[in-house]
C-alpha cells in the first residue's frame, strides 16, 4: 500500500442541478479514493451519475456539497481561473471526439497545452516531439489530423493530454469512436501508460473495457457500489 497522498479523494460528494421539484440528484455522497499511478475504470448505466462525476474530477463542474481533492489539493470553492489552471497544470483530458484543431499540424496540436503554460517554442516542440514519440506516431508530426485515421488522432488527443506531465489522465470513453481492432490498440496504450506510472481514471459503459482497469468502480443512480469491484 502506497503511503504516498491520493491522487483524487472526494467525501460525501454531491451534484444537485435545478432545483425544489424539478431537482435532479446526479451524485448523492460519492465517497472515493484513487491513488497515485492506478488504473480506475468508472462504470454504471446511462443516468448513473459517471459523467457528471468525470466533470467534477476534471475540474469542469463543482460539486454542490462535498469535498474534493486533487493530489493533495482542496478543489471546491476555488475560483473559475484558479480551477482552469489546475486543469491545464494538473489534469490531461481524452475524449471520444479527440477535439483537435483542424488547421493546425499534428505536433503544434500536441503543443497546446504548453503554449496555454507559457512554455517557450523550442522547448515546446521538443516534448511535443518526444511524446508524439512515446504514443508511436513521431512521423505523423508535420501532418493535419484530416490525414490520420481514427486512432492516430486518438494517439495525438493521449499525447497532448500528456505533454505537460499531469498528476491524472482522464479518459471519457476513448474508443467509442473507433472500430474493435483501433480500439484495442488505444486501450493497450492506456496499460502501456498505467505501467509507467500514470495515473488514469477511464469512463466506460463497456464491461470488457472496465475489465482491463486494475480496479473498477461501478456507480449507479449517483451513488458507488458498494464494494468496489476489483479486477481479477
Amino acid at each position: 500500500m502506497t503511503t504516498e497522498r491520493p491522487i483524487i479523494r472526494t467525501r460525501g460528494l454531491t451534484k444537485v442541478f435545478g432545483s425544489n421539484g424539478a431537482a435532479v440528484h446526479a451524485l448523492r455522497g460519492i465517497d472515493l479514493t484513487v491513488e497515485r499511478g492506478e488504473f480506475v475504470a468508472l462504470i454504471g448505466p446511462s443516468g448513473s451519475g459517471k459523467s457528471t462525476l468525470m466533470a467534477i474530477i476534471g475540474c469542469l463542474d463543482s460539486p454542490t456539497a462535498g469535498t474534493y481533492e486533487l493530489d493533495g489539493l482542496p478543489v471546491q470553492g476555488l475560483s473559475g481561473t484558479a480551477l482552469a489552471r489546475i486543469r491545464n497544470e494538473k489534469i490531461g483530458f481524452v475524449f471520444q471526439t479527440y477535439n483537435l484543431l483542424p488547421k493546425a499540424s499534428i505536433v503544434r496540436n500536441v503543443e497546446l497545452p504548453l503554449l496555454y503554460a507559457g512554455v517557450g517554442r523550442k522547448e515546446r516542440r521538443r516534448r511535443a516531439l518526444e511524446l508524439l514519440e512515446q504514443v508511436g506516431i513521431p512521423e505523423k508530426a508535420d501532418a493535419l489530423p484530416a490525414q490520420l485515421s481514427g486512432g492516430q488522432r486518438q494517439r495525438v488527443a493521449i499525447a497532448r493530454a500528456l505533454v505537460n506531465g499531469p498528476a491524472l489522465l482522464l479518459a471519457d470513453e476513448p474508443t467509442g469512436a473507433l472500430d474493435s481492432r483501433t480500439g484495442e490498440e488505444v486501450l493497450d496504450l492506456f496499460q502501456q501508460l498505467h505501467r509507467r506510472g500514470n495515473s488514469v481514471v477511464l469512463v466506460t459503459h463497456d464491461p470488457r473495457i472496465a475489465s482491463l482497469a486494475e480496479r473498477r468502480v461501478e456507480l449507479r443512480d449517483g451513488v458507488v457500489l458498494e464494494p468496489e469491484v476489483q479486477a481479477a
